[in-house]
């Protein structure tokens, strides 16, 4: 009579085999923490860009948008701005922020560094930088920087994911 089935050694390699693919696979398909991290920093990036876009639009209705150094009323919140554009000294999260007043960045999900004010005078004109980094931390390879208007162009927003 012939017994069908596996023997143990056989079973045992089969286990050995899948451990080792999980193992190896696993971290690629359950790595979703650096993913949030980065989706939510393309988030940040979206709304600094909506909502500078909007006090641009708010301060070109009041005139001010070839301005430099100026406010505009948004929401019944002053807000500086520089040539139309939010000031990059003005969107920290500390003290009374107005960054509140165009976006929905808060200080319970970002920490933001001001690494140049922008209120120097200097020719050329040296743009104010700010960067944000998810709370907690103050890695340069997980932050979203936004760098003020300046006389001769628009702000920018760079986002850097490579660390998240």
């Amino acid at each position: 009579m012939q017994q069908r089935g596996f023997t143990l050694i056989e079973l045992i390699i089969v286990i050995v085999i899948l451990g080792i693919l999980a193992v190896t696979a696993a971290p690629r398909f359950i790595d979703f923490q650096s993913d949030a991290r980065a989706s939510t920093l393309q988030g940040l990036k979206a709304g600094l860009q909506g909502g500078s876009q909007l006090v641009y639009a708010k301060s070109a209705i009041a005139g001010s948008q070839g301005i430099a150094a100026t406010t505009v009323s948004i929401n019944g919140t002053t807000v500086n701005i520089n040539y139309g554009y939010p000031d990059a000294d003005t969107m920290l999260l500390t003290g009374t922020p107005t960054i509140s007043a165009w976006t929905d960045i808060t200080d319970t999900d970002w920490d933001a560094v001001v690494t140049t004010a922008g209120d120097q005078t200097s020719s050329p004109e040296v743009a104010g930088v700010i960067t944000f980094y998810p709370e907690g931390t103050t890695d340069n390879t997980c932050a979203v920087t936004y760098t003020e208007a300046t006389d001769s162009g628009v702000p920018s927003v760079a986002l850097v994911d490579t660390g998240c």
